[in-house]
């Protein structure tokens, strides 16, 4: 028997349990790993809500990161013993332990702590495939990254919610790209949290009108791409910070899912590119998957890009969790401690 949060429908913090479930050996293809800590994302509450609906009764959790402990049939690439995370689907991380099918497990390298892999694998692959794969980034780009910083006019990207785990992770990274990032942000304790960690610039938008803030801090110009994971709240205002052809990648609605709007929005700001990326699909190739992992395992390995967790909570205590996440009350990256 082991522990597990487990939902019987969708709603609030309330409805995840924690429950003791037989786990069964792994099937062909399978492992059976056990959890030494568990990565604490935005995309389980829109599971748990059912924004993102999944059969019910169902799990929780995308990532986590662990030790191999039995291998089911056909397994030849781990070992028993290894230490291996992963940051995707199917979902069930929010456990003691799992079987996950072996083609999702990445082996982590020994510099790699557990609870630094459980907080970077879904975060940093994010960071990874948007600034590598979605729109490549080169020293002297302008990108607007909503909760980052804002920068200084000439290069620059918009981020935001640059204070969160995507947001750190994305700070340091442009960082060593070489690339200026304007990050929004919800406070002043988060704004000063985004530039201790590369951002260039950051805009508080309780404070300011940030598609004005960012005209401003280029000259007018507008920026060549926005990363904006919050939503229907910003789409709009995000699209205004554009400059002709440039592009908008929505990666995700904290605020909302974006509303239906016209094509003629892009053609009236100038021939604006748009692009709904998700990490499921940018690692649906191992081949992909592995170059991708080894790139983050790089960054992080050579301390260009440290991963910040600043909470901690045990596996039981996942409905406070998701109560502080939601509430914003959190920064940088979070993990589930089983």
């Amino acid at each position: 028997m082991v522990k597990a949060i487990r939902i019987n429908r969708v709603g609030g913090p309330e409805v995840m349990e924690l429950v003791e479930i037989d786990l069964p050996p792994p099937g062909p293809g399978e492992v059976r790993m056990r959890h030494e800590a568990i990565g604490l994302n935005y995309i389980d509450v829109y599971h748990r809500t059912g924004l993102y609906p999944q059969p019910l009764p169902g799990a929780l959790g995308v990532e986590g990161a662990g030790v191999v402990e039995e291998l089911g049939e056909g397994v030849t690439d781990l070992q028993v013993g290894d230490r291996v995370a992963y940051g995707g689907r199917p979902l069930g991380a929010y456990s003691e332990a799992r079987n996950i099918p072996a083609s999702q497990l990445l082996v982590l390298p020994k510099q790699i702590e557990f609870d630094t892999a459980a907080a970077m694998m879904l975060q940093g692959l994010t960071v990874q495939y948007l600034f590598h794969r979605t729109v490549p980034l080169k020293a002297g780009d302008t990108i607007l990254f909503h909760r980052t910083v804002p920068l200084k006019a000439g290069d620059t990207i918009l981020f935001h919610a640059a204070a969160g785990g995507v947001g750190l992770i994305a700070c340091q990274w442009a960082r060593v790209k070489g690339i200026n990032l304007i990050g929004t942000v919800g406070s002043e304790e988060k704004a000063a949290l985004a530039i201790e960690n590369g951002a260039t610039h950051v805009i508080n938008y309780n404070r300011e009108n940030f598609t004005e803030r960012v005209k401003e801090l280029t000259g007018g110009k507008g920026v060549s791409a926005v990363y904006d994971s919050i939503g229907k709240d910003t789409f709009i205002g995000s699209l205004d910070c554009l400059q002709p052809l440039g592009t908008m990648v929505s990666f995700g609605n904290a605020s909302g899912p974006v509303p239906p709007f016209s094509l003629t929005e892009l053609a009236s700001r100038g021939s604006l590119f748009i692009t709904r990326p998700s990490l499921m699909a940018y690692t649906a190739q191992r081949a992909d998957l592995e170059a991708m992992a080894k790139s983050l395992f790089g960054v992080v390995s050579s301390g260009e890009v440290k991963i910040d967790i600043r909470q901690r909570y045990a596996l039981a205590d996942v409905q406070q969790a998701h109560r502080d996440l939601e509430a914003r009350k959190t920064t940088g990256s979070t993990i589930l401690l089983p």
